[in-house]
């Protein structure tokens, strides 16, 4: 297989375009016929030939026109088909036969938990028959299904249902048409003995959309919290960008073998049942919120995405970040509006900033690629979110829609570039976004310095902010344009109105912002009277790192007074890094360890403070992460990591044990449970509070919250702590979790993780245990993220001193290989940390770097991923 890189600067328009496809497929297990009927159009030279992609598919017949091809009329490879010497119109008919049982790299058409299904997003489209699969090539799909009524009485694809009847030999067919052209990666067919939950919404124009969900039959009560919050999406979307739904039926189809988290495609959305089943007993509040947000940010893909799509791949970004964007705004408006932020930003800090300083650092546009898989990244999701915010800050709410409406309306029904997006906000707005354009081209992420100087004479505070750009794959980076949000406190904790001098800025600092375009520059305020407390970056509005002189003093001020609460969130995990940091290097040379004072009295002022957002609360309280504490070590030790924050943790416990318990035993009432923000809140700041108390190994409260639960949350949080320990207690819940749970495929997962994240020594002998349950099918993604990913994440167990972590992780990265590429180069990420090892680790690491490389028929998944990582100096 061809490891060459595909470049965004060769692209080309396509020489040929399809106006229409009518396929009909005859399904069947190990010989699904495939028949398509495409309306073609050469637009170029009759020397070029027409190249349609096609992979692992049995070409029956060629039909040009009515008449049949010889063998000698067309050239196949493994790659697909070429035909020379066309006429200007043509129609083309394909007939070929694929494999759906045997295709375990679920790309394309597979059965699998007896469902037929496709997931075509890249390139899948072409593991079903021949075509030009690339995102530009737009068409009307018209679709006839042809099944055994028995086996599959639902027919599903995309568009509105056309014709449905009876077959001879028990089967039934089902006609499905589609007026919006699309390109193929949008093509979906689901076919299955499915259950299902029906309802309707009335839209804008009094137009009634019939809502079905299917899922596995007994899964449909748990389809009600799917339902509503797609509903809930339809009309958001509506009210806040104007956008309304265009057919007259939407489906969703939940099921557990897949790769992603959900698939837009059109009419038709396909999702991992993780993103759809839900209820008190099996799911937790987390999953609840992922619900709703997945399911909102697969509708919003129906106009930023199906409506509008990107016009090649190094595009994806066009409408993955900017569809973030909405259903994190969505999300925003459905709960509380700072905890939704706290909660993106922490996952962009922990997942895409480690991205960026490793060796699969990448734009969010990228040049190059070879594997398009591999860049379904957290650059082009949260990053490319952040980036489309900082357009929304820089241009305000009334700006951005009128940007947003000025794109809909030019490009509605074509395949376009990031730079029509910003053309649109730029034309709407009148605001200059060329030097911002940046953010699409440079990896990394930008690291700012910020310095002060007080004249309390001439009552001045001068701010200056030093940009730098420390990105692992690029050099000759230019200084980035974004917007800087800030406030100045006085030291009886109240804002300073700003006031800057001589400065273009006015009228956004006015909005509290300031423009940063320069590699360093100063802004002087005025009519200060006394040195305040700077709260930078506030809400997150630029995706940066900071560096300050701050004190502990200083972020403990932040923490109990600034009226930014993301800042005061980001201010208490600051301090707590600083901490920890000095912890982490007295365990490094075996120094004593003490519980920093500043600190622990900022925790209690927190802790005690009964009016504050308890969600907001239990994000203050909780300690940084180890994912985050090693993206500052320059040199990993993940032990001393795992030391100092569990030193820390307790030291807290022993100070204010009492008053971590008297608040705990006051949430910790029994009641119905309740999905609201008050509810939510009560359970993650008891889950919290309990996470501190069993830091001293006394798990009784957490065996006693296990046995009285009334919901997965509260059980699940007592479980993930009691298996970090080696009592009875620990035994007894396991046993009791896997025998009441062991034919809940969703659940299981949710129980293969909490094996493997435990930091109890023997965690990898017990994953390797897990391997051989009749739980676990390493053909299912879902069990594989749980089980082997979730040990993969375990920096303890990974990083173990022994590489025994590094070479269970590449054992089955070979081994998935096989069955399904996408799932193992995903797991090939684990290793990006190879260049910040020791010496002695990173000798046990490449080791199992290069056996992986070596292997004979690798996928370019994993290859591009370890090549990347071996390549690092």
């Amino acid at each position: 297989m061809s490891m060459d890189k595909v470049y965004l600067n060769d692209y080309e328009k396509p020489p040929y375009a399809v106006k229409s496809i009518d396929l009909v497929f005859d399904l069947h297990e190990t010989k699904t016929i495939v028949k398509s009927k495409m309306k073609i159009t050469r637009l170029c030279e009759p020397s070029r030939p027409l190249l349609l992609d096609g992979e692992e598919l049995e070409l029956l017949r060629v039909v040009l026109d009515g008449r049949e091809l010889h063998e000698s009329e067309y050239e196949l490879s493994e790659l697909g088909m070429s035909l020379h010497l066309l006429p200007e119109s043509f129609t083309l008919e394909i007939e070929n036969s694929v494999n759906p049982e045997a295709n375990t790299s679920l790309d394309g058409l597979y059965r699998s938990g007896g469902i037929f299904c496709t997931q075509n997003e890249p390139e899948g489209f072409r593991r079903i028959t021949y075509f030009m699969d690339r995102p530009d090539v737009m068409a009307v799909y018209s679709t006839k299904i042809i099944a055994d009524k028995r086996a599959y009485p639902v027919l599903l694809s995309n568009g509105n249902l056309f014709e449905s009847g009876e077959l001879e030999g028990g089967k039934h067919y089902a006609i499905w048409k589609d007026p919006f052209p699309k390109p193929s990666y949008l093509y979906a067919l689901v076919a299955g003995d499915l259950g299902c939950v029906n309802d309707s919404f009335e839209t804008m124009s009094a137009k009634k959309i019939e809502l079905n969900i299917y899922c596995d039959k007994g899964n449909e009560a748990k389809c009600s919290h799917a339902m509503a919050s797609l509903k809930a999406s339809m009309r958001w979307d509506e009210e806040r960008f104007g956008r309304e739904y265009d057919l007259d039926i939407y489906n969703i189809v939940a099921v557990d073998s897949f790769n992603m988290g959900a698939m837009e495609n059109k009419g038709l959305n396909v999702f991992n049942s993780h993103y759809v089943l839900a209820d008190a007993d099996t799911a937790t509040d987390e999953n609840f919120l992922g619900i709703e947000s997945v399911i909102a940010h697969e509708y919003f893909h129906n106009w930023t995405g199906n409506r509008i799509t990107c016009r090649d791949w190094f595009q994806l970004t066009l409408k993955e970040g900017l569809t973030v964007f909405r259903d994190q705004e969505f999300s925003s408006d459905m709960n509380t509006r700072s905890v939704q932020r706290i909660s993106d930003v922490k996952a962009l800090q922990e997942r895409q900033f480690v991205e960026d300083a490793s060796p699969t650092s990448h734009p969010i546009k990228p040049d190059s690629y070879i594997e398009i898989n591999n860049f379904y990244t957290a650059t082009i999701y949260e990053k490319g979110a952040e980036v489309i915010r900082m357009i929304h800050t820089m241009l305000g709410e009334e700006g951005f829609r009128k940007g947003m409406d000025l794109y809909f309306e030019t490009f509605d029904g074509q395949a376009v570039r990031t730079e029509d997006f910003v053309w649109a906000m730029q034309k709407a707005s009148g605001f200059n976004l060329e030097q911002f354009t940046l953010w699409y081209s440079q990896s990394g992420t930008p690291e700012v310095d910020v310095t002060t100087r007080f004249d309390k004479k001439e009552q001045r505070f001068e701010i200056t902010l030093s940009q730098s750009y420390l990105s692992p794959t690029q050099s000759g980076q230019k200084p980035y344009f974004f917007p800087f949000m800030l406030g100045l406190i006085d030291r009886n904790g109240k804002e300073i109105s700003l006031k800057l001098q001589n400065s273009q800025n006015q009228p956004f600092i006015e909005r509290g912002i300031l423009l940063i375009s320069k590699e360093s520059e100063s802004f002087v305020f005025e009519e200060i009277k006394e040195e305040p407390v700077m709260s930078i970056n506030r809400n997150f509005s630029a995706p940066i790192k900071l560096h300050t002189a701050y004190t502990l003093q200083e972020y403990a001020f932040l923490m109990a007074h600034d009226s930014d609460a993301f800042n005061r969130f980001e201010a208490s995990q600051t301090i707590a890094a600083m901490v920890l940091h000095t912890l982490i290097d007295a365990v490094q040379i075996n120094g004593p360890m003490a519980l920093s004072e500043t600190y622990a009295e900022a925790f209690a002022k927190v802790l005690l403070d009964m009016d504050m957002d308890m969600s907001l609360k239990a994000a203050s309280l909780t300690l940084p992460s180890v994912s985050m504490l090693m993206q500052e070590r320059k040199v990993l030790d993940v032990e001393a990591i795992y030391a100092a924050r569990n030193f820390l943790k307790r030291e807290l416990v022993r100070r204010y044990g009492a008053e971590i318990r008297v608040q705990y035993d006051s949430l910790n009432v029994s009641g119905e449970y309740r999905l609201d923000k008050a509810a939510i809140g009560r359970r993650k700041l008891k889950n919290t509070l309990l996470s501190f108390m069993s830091a001293l190994r006394d798990e009784s409260l957490a065996f006693a919250q296990y046995e009285h639960a009334n919901n997965m949350t509260d059980r699940l949080s007592a479980l993930a702590l009691l298996a970090n320990s080696k009592t009875q207690a620990r035994e007894k819940a396991l046993g009791d979790f896997y025998t009441r749970y062991k034919s809940n495929t969703l659940v299981m997962n949710k129980y293969l993780s909490v094996i493997a994240s435990s930091e109890l020594k023997e965690t990898l002998e017990n994953v390797k245990t897990l391997l051989n349950d009749e739980v676990f099918d390493i053909k299912v993604p879902n069990l594989v993220r749980s089980l082997i990913g979730s040990f993969a994440r375990n920096a303890l167990h990974f990083h173990a001193a022994d590489g025994s972590g590094y070479v269970f992780v590449s054992q089955k990265i070979r081994e998935l290989d096989k069955l399904n590429p996408q799932i193992a180069s995903g797991l090939a990420g684990a290793f990006k940390d190879y260049g910040r090892l020791n010496e002695k680790a990173k000798v046990l690491m490449k080791e199992e770097l290069e056996s992986i490389i070596s292997v004979e028929g690798l996928s370019k998944n994993v290859y591009e991923i370890v090549s990347k990582i071996l390549g690092e100096k």
